[in-house]
């Protein structure tokens, strides 16, 4: 097995001097050299194929070498595993030294003129796993290793997943976290990503007021992840602010495109790259609710809401401006890109918004405002609304309008004669805008059809998936995989998947809320 190392990140950074793998607070440091737990019984149920196949690894995935990698039971020679270590704000708290307190970095490959980082998520304990074991369960990592890759698909900027690995160990964990803790499954994903630096290694230097070490990771990350800044001193800096900030938001709109939401968005879970990092508990808007959060543990403060999720990335990105701020030394020139922010976001979210109804006309806040009062008035799934949207004709009446997106209503008796009025009122509105417009009705549908997804990773989907591989039976995860490879498609062979949420699913455990436990 030959593959193309090409480490960087501990070779130019400066390692934690102790090597013991012991919870504690580690200084001066980038990382902590360390390496995965030897497994009992390791097994490959699923790579991604086509992934696998694109950093170059594909021909080697049923060899006993592949395997040993990916489940971190043999270290490839001449490599140095490693835990990162950085900080954050979760929920809003600053939380001081947090670090890879389950993910080992594993090494950086080059090939086909990308750059790659392989680590491993649930591979053991690191120096900064804190009460922590270190091992991640198979429901978790089903759910990370599908929705990478769907994002991916969906067009949404993401880490990647190249492989999930059934341990043979059991895990002890508090699903609900209510005293009732039980043992799982243990698995492994094999996370890829040009780099998993985050918002929280930045700000963990900034905390501790080590400029040294902040400049080295800062000069690090834009000499290998953002070559075209050319300038110097704080205009590179400022540049760079610039660009993360702009990377972060694009992927945000992305979110609110495709209803999805992320449910943890601490600065630590925030990539400098504008990546979507840590799958844990999100979820998927099965109906249309801007207060919705997929999190148990945030569901009374809802802070990470659907409709939060663009203020929390702006605040983000204030602390990741706080955190630069030393090597800045400018507050009016970062505020004034964080001003300009404000900008760049609101007309690209704008145009997304439009984009979803196949118009091009400027964008009416009213109009677009009663839509999403008309969403939330009755229980409508988001998914299916838009893509049935697509199927109206501009000499449709209203009434007939309404007819064609009655499958996305759970419930069409709770459309009463108000509620159904202000429907036809809107849509009286948006067929006069789609007769202004240029473009056929076909033409527009193929446009709507390539922006909304006919298929997502629903909770219940995965559920039944993890149900299904809990009793040793991995097919769903494969028809998953398969399906989410082309979201925009009809797929008409996988047409019952094309569905509102299932009444059982409602209040099954993770299937509506679901904890950070995994």
């Amino acid at each position: 097995m030959k593959i193309n190392i090409k480490d960087t990140f501990n070779k130019e950074l400066d390692a934690d001097k102790e090597l013991s793998n012991s919870p504690r607070q580690v200084y001066n440091s980038f990382f902590s050299f360390v390496r995965p737990k030897i497994l009992s019984n390791p097994k490959l149920i699923h790579f991604s194929e086509e992934f696998a196949n694109e950093i170059g690894l594909k021909e080697y995935a049923d060899s006993e070498e592949f395997l040993k990698i990916v489940s971190g039971t043999g270290v490839y020679d001449g490599t140095n595993p490693y835990a990162m270590c950085y900080a954050g704000h979760q929920f809003g708290n600053w939380a001081g030294q947090l670090g890879d307190g389950r993910a080992i970095n594993l090494f950086e490959i080059e090939t086909g003129g990308k750059h790659w980082t392989l680590q491993l998520k649930g591979a053991g304990p690191t120096p900064y796993s804190r009460n922590a074991d270190g091992f991640a369960v198979l429901r978790s990592s089903i759910r990370e290793h599908l929705c990478s890759e769907a994002m991916h698909y969906l067009g949404v900027p993401t880490t990647r997943s190249l492989s999930l690995v059934l341990t043979g160990d059991q895990v002890l964990r508090d699903v609900l976290y209510n005293g009732n803790p039980a043992y799982e499954k243990g698995a492994i994903v094999c996370r890829v990503a040009p780099a998993f630096i985050r918002f929280g290694n930045f700000e963990l230097f900034a905390a501790r007021k080590d400029s040294g070490n902040l400049k080295k990771l800062t000069d690090y990350t834009i000499k290998h992840f953002f070559p075209e800044i050319s300038s110097e001193g704080k205009e590179k800096y400022l540049e760079f602010y610039k660009k993360v900030g702009e990377r972060t938001l694009d992927m945000v709109i992305d979110w609110q495109r495709v209803g999805f939401v992320h449910g943890v968005m601490n600065t630590d879970n925030m990539s400098i790259l504008g990546l979507t990092i840590d799958f844990g508990p999100y979820g998927w808007l099965e109906n249309f609710d801007n207060s919705w959060t997929p999190n148990t543990t945030d569901a009374n403060g809802r802070r990470y809401r659907y409709g939060n999720q663009p203020d929390i990335v702006f605040w983000n990105l204030v602390q990741l401006a706080n955190a630069l701020y030393t090597l800045i030394d400018d507050l009016s020139a970062l505020q004034g890109i964080l001003d300009n922010f404000s900008e760049y976001f609101t007309s690209k979210y704008q145009k997304m918004l439009q984009s979803k109804l196949g118009i091009e006309a400027e964008y009416n806040a009213d109009f677009q405002d009663t839509l999403m009062r008309n969403l939330e008035s009755v229980e409508t799934d988001m998914t299916i609304f838009y893509r049935e949207l697509a199927n109206l004709e501009k000499t449709d009446s209203s009434e007939k309008a309404l007819e064609k997106v009655e499958y996305a209503f759970y419930n069409l008796e709770e459309i009463t004669e108000p509620i159904k009025n202000n429907w036809l009122i809107w849509f009286e509105k948006y067929l006069a805008l789609l007769r202004n417009e240029t473009k056929t009705d076909n033409e527009r549908k193929v446009w709507m059809n390539s922006l909304n997804p006919k298929y997502v990773l629903r909770n219940y989907m995965a559920q039944l998936a993890i149900d299904d591989a809990d009793s040793g039976n991995y097919g769903l995860i494969e028809e998953f995989y398969v399906l989410l490879q082309k979201p925009y498609n009809e797929q008409q062979q996988y047409q019952k998947w094309y569905a509102k949420r299932p009444d059982w699913a409602r209040e099954k455990i993770g299937c509506s809320m679901l904890s950070c436990s995994s």
